[in-house]
């Protein structure tokens, strides 16, 4: 009996040791890190909103970790094959990932079987961005407003095709969103990135997108697309004098997106706050501060950058688009 409980006083001893060992090497660990490149996956295809992002952080993120971080594009399954090999990494912790609405909030109840589960799988960095998504459509399609859209959709949809950046992604649940609204089903054809969905808009092969507004405002300069309607409540400072749905008589029609970077779970708490730190001061430099703005990327407010707050917001914006994707009847497969 004595020999018992002499093992588990040494047992819990052992614990104790090993704890307090790991906590008080938990400083070093985040001194150290990176100790070689680190890797983000951006989970869409090069070109995309998410890349363009990406690429204006990973520089003076670079400069600020002492390592250099390299851009993987990792497309496919609406951006969920990209964010699994992040959820379901080794303990190297030296990848992490940049999601969005699409990735980590939107795909769990658009899809019946996603192939992560985003509040529970990853640990949160910071969120770093907010977007909002707006309707464009060929130069030639016989529409100049969205209530021409509507009645010209609805007259045609059998015949009509919008394009995605696959199925699943944001573009794509935008537009979903949107057909549900105006009451039209229209053939979906998803590609393995927006770049791809532009050209064929330029071609005329599709009819509508639905991206985050600065993939298509190269288009709309060079009169091959037209800007139907800003997917919010607001206009967007991108596109002043293009009015929202609000505007043009669909209520409060709203579809805004945002980005984030995510590590895989159980990545120490010391390795997080090192890039959640290493973040902040990347959005706080004056020059990824214009950059952003450009390419109408909002960056959030100090309050909305924490750790603890991105894994409070993805719950809530879980629990957000579940309403208008079950009320929409929406899956995927």
């Amino acid at each position: 009996m004595r020999d018992r409980a002499a093992f588990s006083i040494r047992t819990i001893s052992f614990a104790a040791v090993l704890s307090a060992t790991l906590a008080a090497a938990s400083p070093a660990v985040a001194q150290d890190w990176p100790t070689r490149l680190v890797t983000m996956v951006v989970p869409y295809a090069a070109g995309s909103a998410s890349d363009v992002t990406a690429r204006v952080l990973a520089p003076r993120l670079s400069e600020l970790l002492g390592q250099q971080v390299v851009i993987d594009n990792a497309g496919g399954a609406g951006g969920m094959t990209g964010s699994a090999r992040v959820a379901k990494a080794a303990p190297d912790f030296h990848q992490f990932v940049l999601g969005n609405a699409g990735t980590h909030a939107q795909n769990q109840t658009l899809y019946r079987h996603p192939l992560y589960n985003a509040a529970t799988d990853f640990a949160p960095v910071v969120l770093i961005a907010t977007s909002s998504f707006a309707l464009f459509t060929r130069s030639d399609l016989p529409v100049r407003n969205l209530q021409e859209f509507i009645a010209y959709t609805r007259a045609n949809q059998a015949k009509m095709q919008y394009g995605t950046a696959g199925a699943g992604s944001a573009m794509h649940f935008a537009c979903l969103l949107l057909n549900a609204a105006i009451g039209v089903n229209v053939t979906h054809v998803p590609y393995r990135g927006s770049p791809a969905v532009s050209q064929d808009l330029i071609a005329g092969r599709i009819d509508y997108m639905c991206p985050v507004a600065q993939v298509a405002i190269p288009l709309v300069d060079g009169g091959t697309a037209k800007a139907i309607a800003a997917l919010t409540t607001r206009r967007l400072a991108l596109l002043p004098d293009v009015p929202s749905t609000r505007e043009q008589g669909l209520g409060d029609f709203d579809v805004d997106g945002w980005w984030a970077f995510f590590m895989p779970k159980g990545t120490p708490a010391a390795i997080v706050r090192r890039l959640h730190d290493a973040t902040v001061a990347t959005m706080e430099t004056p020059a990824v501060q214009e950059r952003m703005k450009a390419i109408g990327a909002d960056l959030v407010a100090p309050d909305r950058r924490s750790p603890e707050y991105l894994q409070s917001f993805v719950e809530r914006e879980i629990a957000r688009w579940a309403e208008p994707i079950g009320s929409a009847g929406l899956a995927l497969d």
